[in-house]
């Protein structure tokens, strides 16, 4: 048999991406910003929920394009934004060079999250005093909030819990301002604000175990190859003599946690007062209730996936206002704005 041309992925490919599965339906935040001096302390993220794509006509406020002040065609993704419920707090310190958890203040009477209260516990009060008496030693502090699906129309009861960074003033100044927060909800409206950006983590589609061919868009080999067809030609050189990863093979497909940075609220507004839901309800996950946020370009994961909006780690030097929207394609013939 003559020489086979080795079977590489095509150009673009995630090749050199992690392809483990994710741990769960929601995602994990490795990172979180800071916001610059002289801001006020405010959590950093929420919880939303896909619901599908639409699209609307806004003007082009950008004013380096051609294009400035003339209508424009934006394809975006709506989520879904319910309230924020705070649990806790938790603090963490600093030691060789490791970040460890000083302590943490929960909420044991909410019912929603906690079944009953453990054998040993403190009670709020006496755990927010000992977080106060090692603030001094804090270099990072976290909210613990969750989310309920079922509060935007979703049948799941079970929360989504996870920590959200506060960030902003001092180290007091934040303790003052979560300590308040303990058993209140946070808005949408005090996370999120139109025409600004924010960063997207969401957990991808799932497609479960495929071959090289669906998963990295390899070719095919000739019909009278010999074994197989659906594999790539060669499994690299003799030397070094081991499989190296850029290798296209099978394995897990979909189910990745994967991270959008900087994308830009178009819009934050109510169901009621207007209307984004297209007749019969989005595809596979209904009719929105309650607040809802548009966002430009795609989100990864299906419908009803919860997704994680954190404040931009890497902010754009761009700076645009509110977007104005002439056009919504929801109702009958679309919505006038």
């Amino acid at each position: 048999m003559g020489h086979r041309k080795q079977h590489t992925p095509r150009r673009g490919s995630l090749a050199f991406m992690p392809r483990s599965r994710a741990a769960g339906l929601l995602p994990r935040v490795r990172t979180w910003p800071e916001l610059p001096e002289g801001e006020k302390p405010r959590l950093l993220g929420t919880i939303a929920y896909k619901a599908g794509m639409t699209h609307v006509i806004m003007i082009d406020d950008r004013q380096t394009v051609p294009n400035a002040g003339k209508p424009l065609f934006k394809a975006v993704t709506v989520l879904a934004i319910p309230p924020l419920y705070v649990l806790g707090m938790r603090l963490y310190g600093y030691r060789d060079g490791y970040q460890y958890v000083l302590g943490d203040a929960l909420n044991y009477s909410d019912g929603r999250v906690f079944g009953g209260k453990p054998k040993k516990y403190s009670s709020l009060e006496q755990s927010l005093k000992d977080l106060e008496s090692v603030l001094g030693d804090a270099v990072r502090m976290s909210a613990i909030a969750y989310s309920i699906p079922k509060d935007v129309g979703l049948t799941q009861r079970r929360p989504f819990v996870m920590e959200v960074a506060v960030s902003g003033g001092n180290m007091k100044q934040r303790f003052d301002y979560l300590s308040a927060l303990i058993g209140a909800s946070v808005s949408a409206e005090d996370v999120v604000k139109p025409g600004t950006y924010m960063d997207i983590i969401s957990v991808s589609k799932g497609k479960g175990f495929q071959g090289p061919v669906k998963r990295f868009g390899i070719k095919r080999k000739q019909h009278k190859s010999r074994k197989s067809v659906r594999e790539p030609g060669t499994l690299g050189p003799w030397h070094p003599a081991a499989v190296m990863r850029t290798v296209p093979m099978a394995g897990q497909m979909g189910f990745h946690q994967r991270i959008e940075y900087n994308k830009r609220i178009i819009a934050l507004a109510d169901e009621s007062e207007r209307p984004v839901t297209p007749p019969g309800g989005f595809l596979h996950f209904g009719v929105i209730r309650g607040k809802y946020v548009m966002l430009d370009g795609s989100v990864p994961g299906p419908a009803k996936r919860p997704v994680i909006l954190r404040y931009p780690l890497r902010q754009p030097s761009i700076r645009l206002g509110v977007p104005t929207i002439t056009y919504i394609d929801s109702v009958q013939g679309g919505a006038k704005q």
